[in-house]
């Protein structure tokens, strides 16, 4: 341990241990998805921010973690972002700095069983503020929340219908460090033995009297994946295939087909014969099509991409246009300042316009949808809102055909699994190029993934369900209760250094001796 120590004393092997460490827990998620590893991945962290010498060096150390995470969870834009994942990982890491000078605050030396307590409330808190302020769409969006490496655990996904994703995490951080008193301070294992009892009880509870969804009815949907096609006119390309590969579908009893994102190269009002094949092919399959057009808008300017619902006569009218768009990828924030990004990476050469607000589309036999696109499926809260608006079905419509030989299709097709669990709505994510997956409204998945070889049309039996979730009647509670518990910190430290304040202002006045009852005078 001594050799450790000095080892660790110079401050460029501190910082990339910290690095190191930091970046441990992208093992939980997909592709490799080792999901009880989050359960301990955040302990070489903990224990090494604990052993900080300053408060200073402490926040250092989650600084460094901070940007190792980030890089780790983010490492498949590095074809897209080039340097810019980089100045954006040590920016945003530094949203761990005040969690690494709590975490050497309350566990560092030797903790009282009060302290060890107060950790294990305090910390998975500071967590969750840490993910809340990074998971707005302008710095990056809720990608990799240490919550969502449950996506395949069934009792986590009862809990994720109790307090969603926010909830799943603040159980994983309490686990790791209840983990690490365990293992680094043996005067305050009670409390840390206590907090996985309670984390064990918390679990079971839910699993038992958590309300299940129940399933009335079933739909046939059906998820068209193209695959990657290459070349000059590729729009045109792609369109012929995915028209291929619907009219399959014909005799099949389906109720609903579903393209990926870009699936449509072209506004449908500027081509009109690609708006007629669509409604006969809804004729053939006696399906509505709920397919995604990239392209400039005719009624109005600029670029947008858009969830349209075609049947037998052509386009509905239900229209919804992405709202939250993808930082560099389609956008290019302060683009006057930053706009040298395209000469550098994939960004944005034009940045797509923003839709207003979500929408619950009306198919056949009384089915109500509600789509997603792309980056969307990643905020709990949108999926939230299309659930209480009245939607049947989840859709999330998405590609990543720049990411195709990274992890990112299957960790971006693993998220789906919560907002189903979240919503008690079953959930179809259909990909242009990546990976394609269905969950029921428990957040199980229905049938095999189509991964990122696919070419083909696939129908799926998804089961529908009523009633409301907790995470859906309640919301966001566990990030309100994370704020309360810092809050209460805040009071507390401010009033014990108000009260250290006062004690080092008193005057120490000497009392005067008595001889005999009598004040004694001065000595000369």
């Amino acid at each position: 341990m001594r050799t450790i120590d000095r080892w660790l004393t110079s401050p460029w092997r501190r910082s990339g241990t910290a690095v190191l460490a930091g970046a441990l827990p992208v093992l939980a998620f997909p592709a490799p998805a080792l999901w009880w590893f989050a359960y301990v991945a955040l302990v070489p962290w903990i224990l090494l921010i604990r052993s900080a010498p300053t408060g200073r060096r402490a926040g250092h150390d989650g600084w460094c973690g901070g940007f190792g995470f980030l890089v780790a969870v983010h490492h498949w834009l590095l074809p897209s972002l080039h340097v810019f994942i980089f100045l954006i990982a040590t920016l945003l890491g530094l949203l761990w700095a005040p969690w690494g000078r709590l975490v050497r605050r309350l566990l560092g030396g030797v903790p009282s069983p009060g302290r060890a307590a107060a950790a294990l409330l305090v910390l998975p808190s500071a967590w969750l503020a840490v993910e809340l302020v990074r998971s707005w769409q302008g710095l990056g969006g809720p990608w990799g929340m240490l919550g969502s490496s449950q996506w395949q655990v069934a009792p986590a996904l009862r809990l994720a219908s109790v307090g969603g994703v926010w909830l799943l995490s603040f159980l994983v951080v309490a686990v790791n460090v209840a983990v690490a008193v365990l293992v680094s301070v043996r005067r305050s294992r009670i409390p840390a033995v206590a907090s996985l009892a309670a984390t064990a009880a918390a679990a079971s509870a839910a699993w038992v009297w958590t309300p299940r969804p129940d399933t009335d009815a079933r739909v046939r949907v059906a998820v068209v994946q193209p695959g990657v096609v290459a070349g000059e006119a590729s729009g045109d390309k792609r369109f012929d295939r995915e028209e291929s590969l619907t009219r399959r579908l014909a005799g099949h009893d389906v109720d609903l087909v579903v393209w990926g994102e870009s699936s449509v190269g072209f506004d449908l009002d500027d081509r009109p014969d690609l708006a007629r094949r669509l409604a006969a092919l809804s004729r053939t399959t006696g399906a509505d099509i709920l397919v995604n057009v990239d392209a400039r808008r005719s009624d109005r300017p600029g670029i947008y991409k858009s969830s349209v619902l075609v049947g037998p006569d052509g386009p509905t009218g239900d229209r919804y246009d992405k709202m939250r768009l993808v930082p560099f990828g389609e956008y290019i924030p302060a683009r006057s300042l930053l706009g040298w990004a395209t000469s550098v990476g994939r960004a944005a050469g034009e940045d797509r316009r923003r839709g207003t607000g979500q929408t619950v589309m009306n198919v056949g036999h009384g089915l109500r949808i509600g789509p997603l696109i792309c980056f969307e499926t990643a905020f709990p809260d949108m999926s939230r809102h299309l659930a209480e608006d009245g939607a049947d079905i989840l859709l999330g419509q998405s590609s990543t055909s720049s990411f195709q030989h990274s992890w990112a299709p299957e960790q971006h097709a693993s998220l789906a699994a919560l907002r189903a669990a979240e919503t008690g709505r079953p959930m179809v994510h259909a990909t242009l190029t990546g990976v394609s997956a269905v969950y029921g409204p428990d957040g199980a998945r229905l049938g095999p993934w189509l991964g990122t070889d696919a070419n083909t049309a696939r129908v799926y039996d998804v089961p529908l369900a009523h009633g409301v979730t907790p995470y859906v009647r309640y919301g966001d509670w566990p990030v309100y209760g994370a704020l309360l518990v810092l809050a209460a910190l805040g009071v507390t430290e401010g009033a014990r250094a108000l009260r250290l304040r006062r004690s080092a202002a008193e005057p120490l006045v000497p009392r005067a001796r008595t001889v005999h009852g009598s004040p004694a005078r001065p000595s000369r």
